[in-house]
């Protein structure tokens, strides 16, 4: 992250409790998936899978990506950030929304605290977004990457609302459709339009920068934008107009054309690459985007086939959240984590006295035994999940609850380090 200016990143304060936070949902998400294993071989709509998928998304996934965002948006539209006191309003707001909307799901409980639950979640999507987007607004240079970023909170805040009115509706039964049809709505706008938009506008700024790749096709990433934006926009009228017409499969070709328009990016930004060995952080990154091509794979078998099995939703589903989105973030946590506290502990120090480098402040070899174990969970987790077998899916969910020690171990070493000036 050295080819970024620093001069306006926020305080350390606002960032790392999100990761706090994100470590140990992680760690939660991987000890629940091992005691309800019997969970995953059954419907996708069931409360335990509810409450695991939902501390995914928001409490390991969402509450990562906001940390991280609330650093990097800064020194990549070179603004400070709109408001350092409603990232942390939003914090507090959105752990307790979480906490509350798993504790709901795993009882079942949808009533009031579900509702509760699900104001507090909106009450926080609507100030993240509004940082965010009153952020870019004051940016001095406009980019591809900053249009993914504001459009990606846009969806965000759409998928809070549609999350919000389906909690109402389990008492008051007011929505015209089915709970099922919103559910799919919901679930897509979370997944295309928050999370691949977001992770596309952040990864096509940093892949490139890490690898120190020049002379892209960033075309491609402008292709990426409209064709994904148009796809999803087609999707969510269609299922909620239609219930899913014959023209529902075009509108999902749309959607994952511009993923691989993004994808042929990187993937390009990996050939052209000056750097050619690649560091932990960069392996678990290139993993996360062949976890994506399954992703788009299953997407294209839900979408043509007409009668899918209740197990491919459900690895659909893993294959994203526990493999695309949790191997990123797995990956580019030793990318920019080290960094923020290097900086925040070593800033008065720079140029005047001799530093420890980020990557000293966490053990690469714990990274590269996380790589492994991460590795084997997910392919067994997947395996278990297609042949049904219990046995394969604990195992499965052995491995990542090891993985998310060995993730925690690293997280919590970098965020505790002391500062220590080397001898010269």
């Amino acid at each position: 992250m050295q080819g970024l200016s620093t001069q306006r990143a926020p305080s350390a304060t606002v960032v790392l409790p999100h990761f706090i936070f994100g470590a140990i949902s992680f760690l939660i998400v991987a000890v629940l998936i091992l005691f309800s294993a019997e969970a995953f071989t059954g419907h996708y709509f069931h409360p335990k899978l509810l409450a695991i998928t939902h501390i995914a998304a928001l409490g390991w996934g969402s509450m990562i990506i906001f940390g991280a965002l609330y650093q990097l948006l800064p020194v990549i539209l070179e603004t400070p950030l709109y408001s350092e006191l409603i990232a942390k309003i939003t914090f507090v707001v959105f752990a307790s929304g979480i906490i509350l909307l798993a504790f709901s799901f795993w009882n079942f409980y949808v009533s009031i605290h579900i509702q509760i639950a699900s104001c507090l979640l909106l009450l926080a999507l609507t100030l993240f977004s509004t940082n965010i987007l009153l952020t870019c607004r004051s940016a001095c240079n406009s980019s591809v990457e900053a249009e993914f970023i504001s459009t990606s909170v846009i969806w965000l805040l759409a998928t809070g609302i549609i999350g919000t009115l389906m909690a109402l509706n389990f008492q008051y039964a007011f929505l015209p459709k089915t709970h099922l049809i919103f559910l799919k709505i919901h679930a897509h706008l979370g997944i295309a339009g928050w999370f691949t938009l977001l992770i596309m506008g952040v990864a096509a700024k940093l892949i490139p920068m890490f690898l120190l790749s020049q002379n892209l096709n960033r075309k491609k990433l402008s292709y990426a934008y409209y064709l994904v934006n148009a796809g999803l926009i087609a999707f969510g009228a269609d299922m909620f107009f239609l219930e899913g017409s014959l023209l529902l499969p075009l509108f999902s070709l749309i959607v994952i054309t511009g993923i691989l328009f993004f994808i042929s990016f990187i993937f390009e930004a990996f050939r052209k690459r000056l750097r050619k060995e690649l560091d932990i952080g960069l392996k678990h990154s290139f993993a996360a985007f062949v976890l994506l091509l399954l992703a788009l794979f299953l997407t294209i078998v839900i979408s043509v086939v007409s009668k899918v099995d209740d197990k491919i939703y459900l690895v659909y589903g893993s294959s994203i959240f526990l493999g695309f989105i949790s191997a990123l973030i797995l990956g580019q946590t030793f990318k920019t984590l080290p960094f923020i506290v290097w900086l925040h502990k070593y800033k008065s120090l720079i140029g005047k006295e001799k530093t420890p480098l980020p990557k000293n402040l966490f053990s690469e070899k714990i990274a590269r035994w996380q790589f492994i174990t991460y590795l084997i969970s997910i392919t067994t987790l997947i395996s278990g999940m297609l042949a049904g077998y219990n046995i394969l899916i604990r195992f499965g969910a052995f491995m990542l609850l090891v993985t998310a020690l060995l993730y925690n171990f690293n997280v919590f070493k970098i965020i505790t380090t002391k500062a220590k000036l080397k001898k010269n």
